[in-house]
């Protein structure tokens, strides 16, 4: 499932095939029938995140700030001053494990994806969800029962969501966070993103989202070609 996500994360950008509607209909089947997500919901977040990245209130994976980690020196400063406090702050560096890498995908994207698809009448991309979910279903019932496909579903999300939030977190939360400033588009995914060493390991465990930085200034090239 996290391999799964980095390639549809290609397929997303469209840095696949070279018509731009193979990479939609690939992308469509390999985070719907595979994943069991709505690709428009993934464009949505996603495209929002590359135009402002770790721009507060434009970016939607900053989202958490301040409900429930303070990000950035400024808006921390701001929290501050204001004397905000929704969390106990001081602490974040502790409850980060358990509220932010397992809690993301089972327990928030898990439904707020079927929300999304129902609420904006993306009948078609439903329709690719479920059928992820009737082959998951129809594999593992045999074997498991109920209870059991429904635990395997549950371990395998809380095992990805970990995956998942360590890869996206760890090359854009230690940049500037800020509001936007209308800074020029260049100068913002270098002030936004940082790389990651790079070896065999990491490039398979990040789907080459280790080199950041090269993936926000060109995010239309195949992740392969990153290291040049």
């Amino acid at each position: 499932q996290a391999q799964a996500g980095w390639l549809q994360h290609d397929f997303g950008h469209l840095s696949v095939f070279s018509k731009s509607r193979w990479n939609h209909w690939v992308h469509k089947f390999v985070i719907g029938h595979l994943k069991g997500a709505p690709a428009s919901w993934w464009n949505h977040l996603h495209f929002q995140h590359h135009a402002k990245p770790n721009c507060f209130r434009k970016d939607p994976d900053v989202n958490m700030h301040p409900l429930f980690f303070a990000l950035g020196k400024t808006l921390s400063v701001e929290l501050g001053v204001q004397k905000k406090k929704f969390m106990p702050y001081n602490h974040q560096h502790k409850y980060f494990f358990i509220i932010g890498p397992p809690a993301l995908v089972p327990l928030y994207f898990q439904w707020y994806i079927f929300y999304f698809a129902v609420q904006r009448k993306q009948w078609v991309d439903l329709a690719w969800m479920l059928s992820f979910y009737i082959r998951f279903f129809l594999t593992y019932l045999p074997f498991l029962g109920m209870k059991g496909t429904l635990g395997l579903h549950l371990l395998v999300r809380f095992i990805e969501s970990n995956w998942f939030v360590w890869v996206t977190q760890m090359n854009h939360i230690p940049m500037h966070i800020d509001y936007d400033k209308n800074v020029d588009w260049f100068s913002t995914q270098l002030q936004a993103t940082c790389n990651v060493h790079q070896s065999l390991f990491n490039d398979w465990f990040s789907g080459h989202l280790n080199f950041q930085i090269e993936h926000h200034l060109f995010p239309t090239m195949p992740r392969h070609n990153y290291w040049k």
